[in-house]
């Protein structure tokens, strides 16, 4: 790696998707994030950013939480300041759960879902969950580092099955072959 590599610093993600058909129950999707101390990056996470919380630090922030998919554009927007994290954290699991207020819904029943992840101006991912229709939420980015390194982005979604507590409990568990 050369010396003027900062890594990823800054990152945005962002998900979108529209309104239930009239007379359907609202569609509520959500983004978490979980960041893992260096020490145990495959176990729990130290905390967890879902809505109506941020980190202890402020490092990580949800600007934006919708629970029906009505407005225009990202519904949902999730702020990591990654170059602001400390040291002690070595990885950051991003995640899409499905609430399931309303019986089991995957994404499959979700119209029009998307998600894109950038920094700056420049796009680092973009999906619509179509390679996962059968799952209740999705790992959808992990950003990792060693020791004080920068910090480099992991694409790939990785869908789920299970109710939100338990998806926040293995959404960073490891990637199976």
């Amino acid at each position: 790696m050369n010396g003027l590599n900062k890594g990823i610093r800054k990152v945005e993600i962002a998900l979108r998707w529209d309104p239930s058909p009239s007379g359907q129950p609202s569609t509520d999707l959500d983004l978490v994030a979980a960041p893992y101390l260096a020490g145990d990056t495959q176990g729990d996470p130290a905390y967890v950013v879902h809505f109506d919380s941020r980190s202890p630090d402020g490092t990580i922030t949800l600007n934006r939480d919708s629970k029906d998919g009505k407005g225009f554009g990202y519904d949902e927007v999730m702020t990591l300041e990654l170059d602001r994290l400390a040291e002690r954290y070595a990885r950051v699991a991003v995640g899409v759960i499905i609430q399931q207020h309303q019986g089991l819904r995957t994404f499959a029943a979700v119209t029009n879902p998307g998600l894109r992840i950038r920094e700056g101006y420049d796009v680092l991912a973009e999906d619509d969950f179509g390679g996962i229709p059968d799952a209740t939420a999705a790992r959808v980015a992990e950003f990792v580092r060693d020791g004080s390194g920068p910090w480099e982005f992991r694409p790939g979604v990785l869908g789920f099955d299970g109710d939100p507590a338990t998806f926040t409990r293995t959404m960073g568990a490891p990637r199976r072959p």
